[in-house]
Formats: structure tokens, C-alpha cells, sequence
């Protein structure tokens, strides 16, 4: 039996961790950069699990041999916009780190965390949740029941165009 838990504060710096182990998965292997993107995310997570709003969640399994440790992760968050006839709260959730630690795979521990999370957004009310997957993520996404979206997402990438006209 995998035993699931929501993760609270003092699990940042292992959360930053397995997204650091996510961000290298989905660059083919390529180790994301140090620096202080690190420093930021766990503050941010930090903040975000101790935030009474209750707009982020993590659910995550411990290592079993290694105590204070994550071997998997699934964690999201909650938008909220304005009501609609398909979703009366406005709230819509967004999953954006999944990663299980390499040592740990192949042993239901993230399909476990995700099964957790996609609960608790349905507890809150939301209406419709959207992720990124990787190639690699995909099958099991779709085994959970997500599809593509019915229109065409897209995005606008502020970060870099700020850059460029710099």
C-alpha cells in the first residue's frame, strides 16, 4: 500500500528537489541551472503550503527507506476567474510539477500523488484541470482521464520578450 500525505511547509527544499529532477526530465536529461531560481521556489513553496487561501496543494510519499525524504510529488494550484454555466465557482486547477526520484519509479508513487490532488481540487469545487505533459507523462495523464483541451491553448512568453527588447 502507498501511503500518501499532503505535504506542509518543511517539505520546500525537497518539493524544489523533485522539480529540479521534472525540469531535467522534460530538457532530455539536461541539468536545470543552479542559482537562485532554487532559493525563490522554495520560498515560494514555503509561503504557498502555509498559505490559510489554501490555493496550492502538494501531495507526496516519503521515501520508505530514507525518512524526511520525497520519493514522488503531484502538485497544483487554484485560478480563480469569474463563474460560468460549466463551472459555478470560477475555480479552475492547474497541476504543474509531477516528478517522482529516479531510485523510486515505476511503482505507482506519482499516479498515487495525482490521484490525491486531482481529488482535493474536486473537494474545492473546481470544475476543469489543465497540465503540461511530457512525452513520457503522457499515457499515464491520459489513463487518469485528462484529454486534450477542446481549443487551442496558447501562450504568450512575457519573461523572454522582455528580454529581447531589452
Amino acid at each position: 500500500m502507498i501511503t500518501v500525505r499532503r505535504a506542509n511547509p518543511s517539505d520546500a527544499a525537497e518539493l524544489v528537489r523533485l522539480r529540479a529532477v521534472m525540469i531535467r526530465d522534460a530538457f532530455d536529461g539536461e541539468e536545470p541551472p543552479p542559482g537562485e531560481w532554487r532559493e525563490i521556489a522554495e520560498r515560494q513553496f514555503r509561503a504557498r503550503l502555509a498559505d490559510s487561501a489554501g490555493l496550492l496543494a502538494a501531495f507526496v510519499v516519503d521515501r520508505p527507506d530514507d525518512p524526511g525524504r520525497l520519493a514522488a510529488c503531484a502538485v497544483g494550484s487554484v485560478d480563480t476567474r469569474i463563474a460560468s454555466p460549466n463551472s459555478l465557482s470560477g475555480e479552475s486547477g492547474y497541476i504543474f510539477n509531477v516528478a517522482t526520484d529516479p531510485a523510486y519509479r515505476r511503482k505507482g508513487f506519482s499516479r498515487a500523488c495525482m490521484e490525491d490532488l486531482i481529488e482535493w481540487f474536486a473537494k474545492r469545487g473546481v470544475s476543469r484541470v489543465s497540465l503540461h505533459a511530457s512525452p513520457g507523462g503522457e499515457a499515464g495523464y491520459r489513463a487518469l482521464g485528462f484529454v486534450p483541451p477542446r481549443h487551442t491553448a496558447l501562450q504568450l512568453d512575457l519573461w523572454n520578450r522582455s528580454a529581447q527588447d531589452g
